[in-house]
């Protein structure tokens, strides 16, 4: 449906564009985009590696591990319908680990895993189960002590202080992440009040 919709909007703006005459304008655009796009992907490209680094750094240093251990008694707590042995269990700490270091990158490949784990666990394949629900939630909302990436795009930009953003992100990132599980709790109690 996203797509339809974006053709929709490319095709609108080339019709628009060649009835006023000015379809070069269209071209230009394009062409400037796309370079764009390459500068800044190529600008992202050492920051990102860099920071990845380091998450590997602290991946093998122990630092991630004892991370998942601190956050390990909190999952168990938030998805008691995954078995403790589980590894959609590990995936969801190592994913929430990259979270809240602010490598949303180096997240996205547990998450995914998660959730595919998280499916076969799932006894109603066509709706989203509890633990999928909450994995979603706090994923989404996830508390993130170093923001990795908004630091690197600072530092490209040329900001006096990239790392000013650490403690208003704490705060801002901590309060969704008790409003996702607040409401992930209060409606799953409320929806199953219903039936």
């Amino acid at each position: 449906m996203v797509n339809i919709i974006w053709l929709i909007l490319l095709l609108s703006g080339i019709i628009v564009a060649g009835l006023n005459g000015n379809i070069e304008v269209v071209t230009e655009s394009a062409f400037k985009a796309a370079q764009t796009g390459v500068q800044i992907s190529l600008e992202i490209i050492g920051i990102m590696t860099l920071w990845l680094g380091l998450l590997k750094l602290a991946e093998k240093s122990g630092l991630v591990g004892l991370l998942s251990k601190l956050v390990r008694p909190i999952a168990v707590l938030l998805f008691p319908s995954i078995p403790k042995d589980s590894p959609a269990l590990g995936s969801i700490i190592m994913n929430l680990s990259a979270n809240i270091l602010g490598l949303g990158n180096a997240a996205t490949p547990f998450g995914l895993k998660a959730m595919s784990q998280l499916q076969e666990l799932n006894p109603h394949k066509t709706v989203a189960s509890d633990a999928m629900i909450t994995f979603l939630a706090l994923n989404t909302s996830c508390i993130t002590l170093i923001p990795a990436m908004v630091i690197s795009l600072r530092v490209q930009e040329g900001s006096a202080n990239p790392v000013e953003i650490v403690g208003t992100t704490i705060l801002a990132t901590a309060c969704g992440t008790v409003c996702a599980v607040s409401a992930d709790i209060i409606l799953r109690k409320k929806y199953r009040s219903r039936f």
